[in-house]
C-alpha cells in the first residue's frame, strides 16, 4: 500500500483517497514573469513523477497545477518592459511549457490561470466575510483575521504567539494584527487598468494566497486528496490556503500535504543574491534534459538537492550506463511483469513515499540482469519500469551517439568523424592509425565498441 509523508502530521501515512480509485491533486505552479529556475524544475519533475506513479498504480488522477499570472512582480516587470501584462505572461508561459516539455514533464490535466478565476476568488472572500474571518482595513484592502481561525499554524507547527514574536514589522495599512494577510488589494492609481476588477469591496485585484484556494476548490472540490509544492511554500502560503479554504468551506481542506526539498548549489542555498541562481535554460545549455530529470529523481523528493557540475556529470555517466544495457538488446515492448522480484522491489520503493532513489537503484540491478541475460523480456521489464519515471524513452543508440550533453550535436559529429577516419584506416589496413585514433578517443573519455551494426561510442 502507498504511504505518503504528510507534512501536516509530520509522518508517513497510508494513502486512502477520498473517492476509491480516484485521486485529486493540486500543485502550486509558477509565477510567470521570468524564466523557470532549478527550483521550478524540481517541483515540475517531482509531481510529474507522483502523477505517473499514481496512474501506474491504477488510480484515475486529476492533476491541477496553477499559473500565477497576476501579482506585484508581474506588474513591475511589465511596466519596466513597457508591455502589457498579458503579453509578458503569455511569453513566459510558453517558455515554461518549453522547459517542462524538454524535461519530459507531462502537462497537468488542468492548468488554470489566476486571472480566469477572479469571480471565484471574490465568492470565497464573500464567504469569509460571512463567517467573520475577513474585514476591510483602513487602507481599503480586505484582510484575513488570522487570530479568528483556530487552526492557524497547524501546517508549519508554529503557534500564533511564536509567529507574533517573530514579527518585526509595524502593523501597516490598518491591519488588526501583523499576521493578518491581504485577500483583496484595493486599486492603486499607478497600476494599469488590466489589473483592476470590480468587487463588492471596491475596484482592485486578488491577493496571492486566495487564488490557490479558489482554483483548487473550483476544479477539485472543497476537500481533495493531495496538495503539493516546494518547501518554501509551506509557510505562509500553504498555511494561509488552509485558513482561507477551511474558514470558507467549514471542512478539511487537504488530506495529504507534500513538500519537496530545497535546491542547493555547491551546498549553498540557491539565490540570486549569492550569484548561484540558474534557470532551467542555463542548465540545459550544458546538460541534456533527461540527464537533468535523472539527476532530480535520483534524490528523494523531500531531501535537499545539491546542484553541482560534478553531480550532473555523474548523472550523465550513470544514465549512459542504463542506456548502454538496452543498446543491443531489443526490448519486447514495455510490458511490466509485476510478479518479477525486481518489479516488486521497484513498486515497494515508490509505494514508500515515492522513494525514487531506491527505485533507480533497482533499475541499475535490472541493467545488470539485461547485460547478463541479453533477453528481450528482461529488457522490456527494464524499459517499462524506467518509463514510469519518464526515463529511457529515447532510442539507446541515438542517445549514446548524440552524447548526453545539451548542444552535444557538434561534439557528437566530431566524434563520429574520428570514428569514420578509424574505419577508413582499417579498410586501408593501416591498423596502427586505427589503433591510434581509438587510443586518442579513449584518452578523451570515449569508448568505442565494434558491433555487427557498426561502431558505436559511449563515455567511459
Amino acid at each position: 500500500m502507498l504511504k505518503i509523508h504528510n507534512s501536516l502530521s509530520r509522518k508517513k501515512e497510508q494513502f486512502c483517497p477520498i473517492e476509491p480509485g480516484k485521486v485529486r491533486m493540486y500543485v502550486c505552479g509558477m509565477t510567470v514573469y521570468d524564466f523557470c529556475h532549478l527550483g521550478h524544475a524540481r517541483v515540475m519533475v517531482v509531481f510529474d513523477m507522483v502523477a505517473r506513479w499514481l496512474r501506474a498504480s491504477g488510480y484515475a488522477v486529476t492533476y491541477v497545477r496553477n499559473i500565477t499570472d497576476i501579482d506585484d512582480k508581474i506588474i513591475k516587470r511589465a511596466q519596466e518592459n513597457g508591455e502589457s501584462i498579458r503579453s509578458l505572461t503569455d511569453r513566459f508561459i510558453d517558455a515554461m511549457h518549453e522547459d517542462a516539455d524538454a524535461l519530459g514533464v507531462l502537462r497537468p490535466d488542468h492548468e488554470p490561470r489566476a486571472t480566469e478565476y477572479v469571480p471565484a476568488m471574490q465568492t470565497l472572500i464573500g464567504s469569509l466575510v460571512e463567517h467573520g474571518l475577513a474585514y476591510k482595513a483602513a487602507n481599503e484592502d480586505m484582510c484575513y483575521a488570522v487570530r479568528k481561525f483556530d487552526g492557524y499554524g497547524k501546517l508549519s507547527g508554529k503557534s500564533l504567539d511564536e509567529l507574533r514574536a517573530g514579527e518585526r514589522v509595524e502593523v501597516a495599512g490598518g491591519k488588526q494584527d501583523p499576521l493578518d494577510f491581504v485577500l483583496w488589494k484595493h486599486a492603486r492609481a499607478d497600476e494599469p487598468e488590466e489589473v483592476k476588477w470590480a468587487s463588492p469591496w471596491g475596484a482592485g485585484r486578488p491577493g496571492w494566497h486566495i487564488e490557490c484556494s479558489a482554483m483548487s476548490s473550483e476544479l477539485l472540490g472543497a476537500q481533495f486528496d493531495i496538495h503539493g509544492g516546494g518547501a518554501d511554500l509551506q509557510f505562509p502560503h500553504h498555511e494561509n490556503e488552509i485558513a482561507q479554504s477551511e474558514g470558507a468551506h467549514q471542512c478539511t481542506f487537504v488530506n495529504y500535504w507534500m513538500h519537496n526539498g530545497f535546491v542547493r548549489v555547491d551546498d549553498e542555498k540557491m539565490s540570486k543574491s549569492l550569484g548561484n541562481f540558474f534557470t532551467i535554460r542555463d542548465v540545459l545549455k550544458a546538460y541534456a534534459p533527461e540527464v537533468v530529470r535523472f539527476f532530480i529523481l535520483r534524490a528523494h523528493y523531500r531531501s535537499p538537492l545539491n546542484y553541482s557540475d560534478a553531480h550532473l556529470v555523474d548523472a550523465r555517466h550513470a544514465l549512459s550506463r542504463l542506456y548502454t544495457a538496452l543498446r543491443n538488446v531489443p526490448a519486447d515492448g514495455t510490458v511490466v511483469n509485476w510478479d518479477h522480484p525486481l518489479a516488486v522491489r521497484f513498486k515497494a520503493a515508490l509505494d514508500d513515499d515515492f522513494n525514487t532513489a531506491e527505485a533507480i537503484a533497482v533499475l541499475f540491478d535490472l541493467a545488470n540482469e539485461v547485460n547478463r541475460e541479453r533477453a528481450p523480456a528482461m529488457a522490456a521489464l527494464f524499459k517499462g519500469l524506467a518509463n514510469i519515471l519518464g526515463l529511457l524513452e529515447q532510442d539507446p543508440a541515438a542517445f549514446l551517439q548524440a552524447g548526453t550533453e545539451a548542444g552535444g550535436e557538434d561534439e557528437g559529429a566530431a566524434i563520429q568523424a574520428r570514428i569514420e577516419a578509424r574505419l577508413a584506416a582499417k579498410k586501408a589496413r593501416n591498423f596502427a592509425e586505427a589503433d591510434r585514433i581509438r587510443a586518442e578517443l579513449l584518452a578523451d573519455g570515449i569508448v568505442l565498441e565494434d558491433t555487427p551494426l557498426g561502431t558505436i561510442w559511449r563515455r567511459a
